[in-house]
């Protein structure tokens, strides 16, 4: 679940490349002096080998060029002898709009600052490295960022209020990390459609209404934390949420009286303290293809219909007294 829209990404941005040179016949005779300067000095920053002066640098491996030869997308990725910091000499690329750094197992230290010099970057991913240090509050110097994937690195501390200042980010990736502190209240403020993922971390704390102030959130992932309260506000048969995962918190809330957007496909509140009865509003929800209500205290019979009984025993079973299909029946 975590990486499906990073491997789209990712696929998108191969098949540019591709296409790029198809699409301009001229397109590997241009490369902006400056650009080729600042890729030749990244390359022997990180110490792999592939990109040779003699050819333009738009027909590089994980370049991408505009019709004017400048560097608009930089993808390096599964280099397994690149290592070292970023380099700072990615800042003097001043027309690039994409950039992924993605799984270089040797890149370490923290992301730097020369990163705001990109004021047209859209798209910034730097996932499963071994990058350390904070979630830098100076990424809200981007104004132009829509998509920020900073998963399954070592960040450490906690979220930076100021991302949810800028003003198109609508994706953001921070899970697999080990991010403290609460949810900022700032991140309900984010345009929609919102994909949150913030999994796998030690953030604390109540989830924040602000975010179920959010008028559309397509994703909301925010599983394997320390989190506490009640985030059924969350819910809610007019929203039209996707996913919400919320397990392996310490959430305590009763869920008797809840009602679940109707268009969820994927729902996972397992690992918690829920209790109450299940809603028979669930039977109402006939897009959903995964569910998970294990390991809380709920108790009743299960909504019987929809397509609730489309899942096994495990997605009931350690409850304080369910009963009902597809678990013993109810006495």
């Amino acid at each position: 679940m975590e990486t499906t829209h990073l491997t789209f990404s990712l696929i998108i941005f191969t098949a540019l490349l591709t296409f790029s040179s198809l699409l301009n016949p001229t397109l590997a005779s241009k490369c902006n002096k400056d650009d080729k300067k600042a890729l030749l000095s990244i390359q022997s920053h990180l110490g792999f080998s592939g990109w040779q002066s003699s050819i333009a640098c738009c027909d590089w491996s994980g370049v991408n060029c505009d019709a004017d030869g400048r560097v608009i997308g930089l993808g390096i990725l599964n280099f397994l002898s690149a290592g070292g910091t970023i380099p700072p000499a990615i800042g003097d690329l001043p027309f690039l709009q994409e950039l992924f750094l993605h799984k270089l197992s040797d890149l370490v230290g923290e992301i730097p600052r020369s990163l705001t010099r990109l004021q047209n970057l859209t798209t910034l991913g730097i996932s499963w490295t071994n990058v350390s240090g904070p979630v830098p509050a100076f990424l809200s110097e981007m104004k132009s960022l829509n998509y920020l994937d900073l998963s399954f690195n070592n960040l450490t501390g906690p979220i930076p209020a100021s991302l949810g200042t800028l003003p198109s980010l609508n994706f953001i990736h921070l899970d697999r990390n080990r991010l403290t502190g609460p949810i900022p209240a700032t991140l309900g403020n984010l345009p929609p459609p919102l994909s949150l993922y913030l999994s796998h971390n030690m953030l604390s704390g109540p989830v924040p209404r602000s975010l179920g102030e959010v008028v559309h959130i397509n994703t909301l992932d925010i599983s394997k934390n320390q989190l506490v309260g009640d985030p059924s506000f969350l819910f809610g048969a007019s929203k039209p949420t996707d996913t919400i995962i919320i397990s392996r918190n310490l959430f305590e809330f009763d869920l008797t009286g809840v009602e679940f957007p109707v268009n969820l496909t994927t729902l996972d509140m397992s690992h918690n303290m829920i209790y109450g009865e299940m809603p028979k509003q669930m039977t109402e929800l006939n897009m959903l293809q995964n569910f998970n209500g294990s390991y809380n205290r709920l108790c009743g019979e299960i909504p019987q219909g929809g397509r609730v009984q489309d899942f096994d025993q495990f997605s009931f079973f350690h409850n304080r007294c369910l009963c009902g299909s597809p678990l013993m029946a109810c006495k």
